[in-house]
């Protein structure tokens, strides 16, 4: 679990967030700026951030608050699963995905990132599991809430090709997992994917 200032934290983004955009008085806009610096505050004290940069990130998000969703293709060739291999965070592997977009589907965001990331284009199956990242336990911990969504994805064309986020595109056994990017996905959450695997009557896994 996160430390309890994170969700406190988070918890006042949201609150000064969702009060900016229904707001009528300047006294009440100006009091709901204040908390998102307070959180801002809190963030940057815990992690050694610049506070601008936390409060520059806080004040690009409007609207009501709701959680980000995050998007995973989760492809077998084989009885070997398919990884990236992350030219950030030092190069390590995961799943393909990332954020869904506004204007997509979650199948057409999750087969649109396995695409751009590995050269495969695939079709969706079934989703596997619907996590949340704070009770999963990713890290590191980040300043907003988010839903991370693990589809079973098809090959139907394509070839391995990396691209400007990802330096390796390869398939893995399950007893050859190489080290893993943790804020993306995490090494039970693979386990689980090759039990469905083995399994595919299990249902969807949610949190």
């Amino acid at each position: 679990m996160e430390p309890q200032w994170i969700e406190w934290a988070k918890a006042l983004q949201a609150i000064a967030q969702t009060g900016l955009h229904f707001v009528k008085s300047e006294y009440d806009a100006e009091r709901y700026h204040q908390i998102q610096e307070i959180a801002a505050d809190i963030f940057a004290h815990h992690t050694n951030t610049e506070k601008e940069v936390i409060f520059d990130l806080f004040s690009q998000a409007s609207g009501y608050a709701t959680p980000k969703v995050d998007v995973r293709g989760v492809v077998f060739q084989d009885s070997k699963i398919l990884l990236v291999r992350e030219v950030l965070d030092n190069h390590r592997w995961t799943l393909p995905g990332g954020w869904a977009d506004v204007n997509e589907t979650p199948t057409e965001a999750v087969t649109r990132e396995v695409f751009e990331e590995s050269g495969f284009e695939t079709k969706v199956v079934k989703l596997l599991a619907v996590y949340d990242r704070t009770k999963q336990g990713h890290q590191p911990p980040m300043p907003y809430h988010v839903y991370k969504m693990f589809f079973l994805c098809e090959i139907v064309g394509g070839e391995a090709k990396s691209s400007y986020e990802t330096s390796e595109v390869g398939f893995f056994a399950e007893n050859n997992i190489p080290e893993l990017s943790i804020s993306r996905v995490l090494p039970h959450q693979i386990q689980r994917f090759f039990e469905h695997s083995r399994n595919p009557h299990f249902p969807t896994d949610v949190d």
